[in-house]
């Protein structure tokens, strides 16, 4: 009877030892998982604000494209160096994003994207600096920088719902609250977003 007593207990202990290594390599192999999608969401937001970035630096060469026409309203501009200013100001750590913060930082630069929209109406009726081979080149890059933070922006959810969904299936949400993985925030399309960017001629 001792032997079958010793034989049940190695044999608890070995199954003991298999649940333990088998949850440890679970556990591993998941938490590493969460680490490299959330280093890709953290990848594609950076991607984001370098294209809004390169946005916001082209605006100091427009502004003194602008001024050099002395008639141009000056208010117009001023609503976009000012919208600049706001927009950039804006740091956020995307280890530890929240909705709240990333509806601020939209909501900066969709003011950026509204005072830049007006100003480029507003050229419409300078027929001068319309044809202004700098503000031509603004034209053309401004262009191109807005399809990239579309794209950019795609992305970056694309890499937050694959890291969201990651995180809240079973059985990985009870690791992912025990390692404290977070959900992230996604961004939002603005009105009219699908479109591209109107170029006047």
């Amino acid at each position: 009877m001792k032997n079958k007593g010793c034989l049940g207990a190695g044999t608890l202990g070995i199954a003991l030892l298999i649940i333990v290594a088998v949850l440890f390599f679970w556990g591993k192999s998941g938490y590493n998982n969460f680490v490299t999608k959330e280093q890709t969401v953290n990848t594609k937001w950076s991607n984001v604000e370098t294209v809004y970035q390169k946005r916001a630096n082209l605006i100091p060469n427009l502004e003194n494209t602008v001024k050099s026409y002395s008639k141009f309203e000056q208010e117009t501009l001023t609503q976009v160096v000012e919208a600049r200013s706001k927009a950039t100001s804006i740091n956020i750590d995307p280890t530890n994003m929240t909705e709240a913060d990333i509806a601020k930082f939209q909501a900066a630069q969709g003011e950026l994207s509204g005072a830049l929209s007006r100003l480029m109406a507003v050229v419409e009726s300078y027929p001068n600096l319309k044809a202004d081979q700098q503000y031509i080149n603004f034209q053309r890059e401004y262009t191109a920088i807005e399809n990239s933070i579309r794209t950019e922006t795609v992305y970056y959810n694309e890499a937050a719902q694959d890291y969201n969904t990651s995180i809240k299936t079973f059985p990985n949400n009870i690791l992912a609250n025990f390692t404290n993985f977070k959900e992230k925030p996604y961004f939002k399309a603005d009105a009219g977003a699908q479109k591209a960017p109107e170029v006047f001629k």
